[in-house]
């Protein structure tokens, strides 16, 4: 009977757990109800420039590392393919909606440790993109497979190619 009781008692603190959790995402979402809408991806695009491939990590609000946008699908991590076109920076997540960032939103790019819950060993493990819409400044982050093209990222952004 001890067994019985011990083993409900893990489940239902589990339970509270999830829910708990579930919750949390709920709550975030409503608050961040009122950001602006991402920009559209226009319907061509340019040859891109730079591209690779790896996995977007998601997007907080400049400045604050840790508070993830969770609006629609924008909160969740995916498999993807960075481009830098000439209209700005594509990112084609696969099982998720497409992100696109416009070159004249850009306003700075880096690398960095860690970004919406995501830490890496490395100073340079991240690259991430700060941008502006309707006033509002995000960060970006992208976790590439190859983390030796930051550098050319970061140059092709910040230098004002984008």
């Amino acid at each position: 009977m001890t067994r019985v009781l011990l083993s409900l008692a893990v489940l239902l603190f589990f339970a509270l757990c999830v829910y708990g959790m579930w919750h949390g995402w709920k709550r975030r979402q409503a608050k961040q109800a009122g950001l602006p809408a991402f920009p559209a991806r226009p319907e061509t695009l340019g040859a891109p420039r730079l591209s690779t491939t790896g996995v977007y990590i998601g997007t907080t609000n400049a400045g604050n590392w840790q508070d993830r946008i969770q609006v629609g699908d924008i909160g969740h991590r995916a498999e993807a393919m960075l481009s830098l076109v000439p209209e700005g920076i594509a990112i084609d997540r696969t099982g998720a909606s497409p992100i696109f960032i416009p070159a004249e939103a850009v306003r700075d790019a880096r690398t960095d440790r860690g970004l919406a819950g995501k830490v890496m060993f490395s100073e340079e493990g991240l690259l991430v993109v700060r941008w502006e819409n309707q006033g509002h400044l995000f960060d970006t982050g992208f976790r590439g497979d190859d983390k030796d093209v930051y550098e050319e990222w970061v140059a092709a952004l910040v230098g004002g190619k984008a």
